[in-house]
């Protein structure tokens, strides 16, 4: 692999966590229905470790309207109660004995509004990303060709190809959003 090809190849692999990193934001954000997803990934203090509730309880959707936590370690009830209660959720956690549940009721209106704020806004911090990524390699790219490593018209057609990449990434996000936009405005 050349030195632009490689430079291609880690670019797009950047460009596909930073598209992740959204997808994830997206999945956190909830719709009015039950998911483990709105949950699953958020960060819990378990004895001094920042770790992802799915690491440290079992996560269940019994109905629509309720998700069910049951950590396997009791004393890790009050610092997910914690992260719940920090998060964007917007419910208040319910402990029962070993478990906890959230009852996630449909949302209103103006939560509906303000979610979809939200999610432009990640969808903005993706895009913003993305950008990052392609200045550091057209950067890479520039000094590449000023180090006689690839030709000048290697450089264009690199350049050519990042734009493409980007332009394809940034679509993704595009589609994502629109989709998640969707799943927020329809009751």
């Amino acid at each position: 692999m050349g030195p632009l090809e490689k430079i291609l190849h880690d670019t797009e692999e950047k460009m596909k966590k930073a598209l992740d990193v959204v997808v994830r934001e997206f999945a956190m954000i909830r719709t009015g229905r039950a998911s483990p997803a709105l949950v699953e990934n958020m960060k819990v203090d378990y004895y001094g470790t920042s770790m992802i509730l799915k690491q440290i309880a079992t996560i269940s959707v019994p109905d629509a309207n309720l998700i069910v936590i049951q950590p396997w370690d009791v004393n890790a009830i009050p610092e997910i109660e914690k992260s719940i209660l920090r998060s964007e959720l917007g419910i208040n956690p319910l402990i029962d004995g070993k478990v906890i549940k959230l009852s996630v009721p449909p949302l209103s209106k103006d939560r509906r509004d303000e979610l979809v704020k939200v999610v432009k806004k990640v969808s903005e911090e993706g895009k913003i990303s993305m950008r990052t990524i392609r200045r550091d390699a057209k950067e890479h790219i520039e000094k590449s060709e000023k180090d006689k490593l690839i030709t000048e018209d290697d450089k264009f057609n690199g350049l050519d190809k990042m734009q493409k990449l980007t332009d394809k990434y940034s679509a993704k996000i595009d589609e994502t959003l629109a989709a998640k936009e969707k799943e927020l405005t329809t009751m």
